[in-house]
């Protein structure tokens, strides 16, 4: 019998309890894996406490988790792409990864390329894949642009900061501490702004010699969403793409938007971004490749055994934690 992170009742990080967790044989078109590294991201906190965002949370008892690596142990009927030893991985849903062993759709499944070190990929592929469409597709990132990205040194921001410095963009990043300032800059961050010292809009258009950000990557929601505009150049794009300090006020598109300079804002969201199999092998090869070449780092200071993914939990919602954070069956 597998273990696993039982929730019966959605709440605080002690309703996960370690509990044996029956996995059936695998339906047509999944396989079932043994998990060698669990990914954890703040989304995890929303789902175990019963804010179904950004998917939604089934009904307890429930396992959490979208993100993982492992080794493929058995196969259902009709699937031909994988089979028994394949070493696989998945940052999309169905939830689950907080388990040693589960079953898992192999319309969403990836083929994890040899020499790339499972940890890493445990704590970049949803992060990562999400960096790779703000980057690439959200706005299209060029060099020489002036980008804007909030919490620069938290794991998302770490990820894109990275990948828009391969990328030859110029990068300003705010964050909460000198601390975290020292740790964006070193991901390749110009510009780090600690927010409670320094003005992150007059930082931008210092910058920009008063032009402003081509795109902000806006990840705090209601307390900057209305700053992250005033940053951006004419017909520029706002990607708000989290909410951690709560959901933005509405936005007027007249004065907002159009008082502004003709800007563009949106919500993308991963699942629309990979919700074609070619889209989804497209993001994740671009992501392997990054990471095989040595792009991008995931940053991992905090390790876990999955047993103590409470402990994980606590310590990301003190909000004192610095890059990723891996459960480790």
């Amino acid at each position: 019998m597998s273990k696993a992170q039982v929730i019966h009742k959605l709440g605080p990080p002690s309703a996960m309890q370690w509990e044996d967790w029956p996995v059936p044989d695998p339906a047509a078109g999944e396989v079932r894996l043994r998990h060698t590294a669990v990914g954890v991201n703040f989304a995890d906190t929303y789902h175990r406490g019963g804010i179904s965002h950004p998917w939604p949370v089934p009904p307890c008892p429930v396992v959490i988790g979208f993100e993982g690596v492992g080794v493929v142990e058995g196969v259902g009927d009709g699937v031909s792409e994988f089979q028994s030893g394949d070493r696989v991985a998945y940052g999309i849903p169905p939830l689950g990864s907080y388990s040693e062993v589960r079953n898992y759709p192999v319309d969403k499944l990836l083929h994890l390329p040899d020499g790339l070190d499972d940890k890493q990929v445990a704590a970049l592929l949803m992060k990562g894949m999400t960096a790779h469409y703000l980057l690439h597709r959200t706005y299209a990132v060029q060099p020489g642009d002036t980008i804007l990205v909030h919490a620069a040194a938290g794991g998302m921001g770490l990820i894109l900061c990275q990948w828009a410095k391969a990328l030859g963009a110029n990068i300003v990043g705010t964050v909460s501490t000198e601390e975290k300032a020292e740790v964006a800059r070193a991901a390749g961050c110009d510009y780090p702004v600690v927010r409670s010292k320094e003005d992150f809009v007059a930082k931008t258009r210092e910058v920009t010699d008063g032009e402003g950000a081509a795109v902000v990557y806006e990840a705090i929601g209601k307390d900057t969403l209305q700053q992250s505009l005033d940053c951006l150049r004419l017909m520029g794009v706002c990607a708000a793409y989290g909410h951690v300090s709560g959901p933005p006020d509405p936005v007027d598109i007249i004065q907002d938007l159009g008082r502004r300079g003709s800007l563009f804002i949106t919500r993308p969201a991963i699942m629309h971004y990979v919700a074609k199999r070619s889209d989804l092998e497209w993001t994740a090869n671009d992501l392997f490749k990054a990471i095989g070449d040595g792009v991008l780092d995931a940053n991992i200071n905090y390790e876990y055994p999955l047993k103590d993914a409470v402990q994980a939990h606590e310590a990301i919602q003190g909000g004192g934690t610095l890059g990723a954070t891996v459960l480790i069956p």
